[in-house]
């Protein structure tokens, strides 16, 4: 009987450190030699200062920038609160919520349907990617507040638009923060 315990112990250990230190050691080196900008968070830097990461939506509220999609994570886009409202579809106050946000939005663009992800959230609270619809939505706003025309502003948008991976998988999307960074690069 004492050498089942003793094997049991053994075991458990002997696993515990290979694959809770070991395998984890390993998968990070791989990373940081084979993919060293995503392994280290993806961090988009301006002036030689972190300003943000590729993978976090952050905040905009000025009409001069685009705005990410909403954020339930803590008090509003705090990686440290990453999670949905966990409201049900049938929940009157994320009804409620939306519904003044599609009102707020629609006065904005009179006679155009605003893009569904203006008005929901992401599962994290977090996606730094809106959908071209979206930054079309916003295209008005954005040339009005930088004196730029509105064929301007589209054009960057394409630029910046990534297209579905592969070829296949996910949907064409445009990263918040690169499209603002690209409009501050124009100057205006």
């Amino acid at each position: 009987m004492q050498s089942v315990w003793k094997t049991s112990i053994l075991f458990t250990l002997v696993t515990a450190v290979l694959l809770g230190i070991g395998y984890p050691l390993v998968v990070t080196g791989v990373a940081a030699v084979m993919f060293p900008h995503k392994a280290a968070g993806s961090l988009i830097l301006k002036d030689g200062q972190v300003i943000g990461s590729e993978l976090l939506a952050q905040s905009f509220t000025s009409d001069k920038y685009f705005h990410p999609r909403p954020s339930a994570a803590g008090n509003g886009y705090d990686a440290t609160s990453s999670g949905g409202s966990n409201l049900a579809q049938s929940s009157a106050k994320l009804v409620q919520r939306i519904q003044g946000d599609i009102d707020k939005l629609a006065a904005q663009n009179p006679g155009k349907p605003v893009p569904i992800d203006m008005v929901t959230t992401s599962g994290s609270g977090l996606d730094p990617d809106i959908t071209p619809d979206n930054a079309y939505y916003q295209a008005p706003r954005v040339a009005k507040a930088r004196g730029l025309t509105e064929t301007q502003v589209h054009a960057l948008i394409e630029q910046e638009t990534t297209g579905r991976t592969l070829g296949l998988l996910g949907e064409p999307r445009v990263n918040v923060l690169e499209l603002n960074l690209a409009l501050d690069k124009m100057g205006k």
